[in-house]
């Protein structure tokens, strides 16, 4: 694990992968697997095994809280969902927030080139961010395709995990342009951390987590993708600011 320090880019990741598999990810690569038997294995894999496993598994870990789930409901179609990336498990607890509805993750191209994870994260619904231009091309045709079917995909703009982070930090334009392009809502989701309380203080070193969601946010046709992004990245920081804030007071 690379050090996080002031020289780090804030998009670098600090956790180096074992990719010992070398990646397709060329632009024929389908995004949207068509496959009858895959889609049944999908379902069954994510609604009937990982969702009620993770659902009990995050709240033994981490007493996990999701706030805002109302705020859902006003997401009738497609959406873009973003989020802090700040725990190897956070994907899976923004599935948990979006309940029934099945997101669509994307995630770095290294992530398929882990054996096994690559097989499962797939069935997941996770697809990749290529690296060349040329699959970026088939990528973001591929995106476009599956918000326009009122499908909601979940980026990180922070583009690298940085475990347990607790600011907000830079973002990468791609998750607004999808929105604004395809003039749909962005729906910001804030990790925050709390300290453990009780009895499992013995033994748990690391906080509990905390997931906030935040209302919908339409792209202002008068404004462009750098105040887009400003617009919700301020929203953000607020939420991580009232946190540390109370974590202060309480000192």
């Amino acid at each position: 694990m690379k050090e996080m320090t002031e020289e780090l880019s804030e998009n670098e990741n600090v956790i180096e992968l074992w990719t010992p598999l070398e990646a397709s990810i060329d632009e024929h690569y389908e995004y949207e697997p068509s496959n009858p038997l895959f889609q049944l294995c999908s379902n069954l894999l994510y609604y009937g095994i990982a969702f009620p496993i993770l659902t009990i598994l995050t709240k033994l870990l981490f007493h996990l809280k999701i706030e805002g789930k109302e705020n859902l409901k006003q997401v009738q179609g497609g959406a873009v969902s973003i989020s802090n990336h700040v725990h190897f498990l956070d994907c899976a607890m923004v599935g948990l927030a979006w309940g029934k509805r099945k997101v669509v993750y994307t995630t770095q191209e290294e992530s398929f080139q882990i054996p096994f994870v690559r097989k499962l994260i797939k069935l997941l619904n996770a697809i990749p961010i290529p690296k060349s231009l040329k699959s970026k091309k088939a990528f973001i045709q591929a995106v476009h395709h599956i918000l326009g079917q009122g499908k909601v995909v979940h980026f990180y703009p922070e583009a690298a995990l940085w475990p347990y982070c607790t600011k907000i930090r830079k973002f990468k334009n791609g998750a607004f342009d999808f929105a604004i392009k395809n003039q749909i809502p962005v729906v910001p989701m804030v990790f925050h951390f709390r300290e453990v309380q009780g009895i499992r203080k013995m033994w748990k070193k690391k906080p509990d987590i905390t997931l906030t969601i935040l209302e919908p946010i339409w792209e202002n046709e008068l404004s462009h993708i750098d105040g887009f992004k400003q617009t919700i990245q301020e929203k953000m920081k607020e939420v991580v600011s009232e946190v540390e804030g109370r974590k202060t007071s309480k000192v």
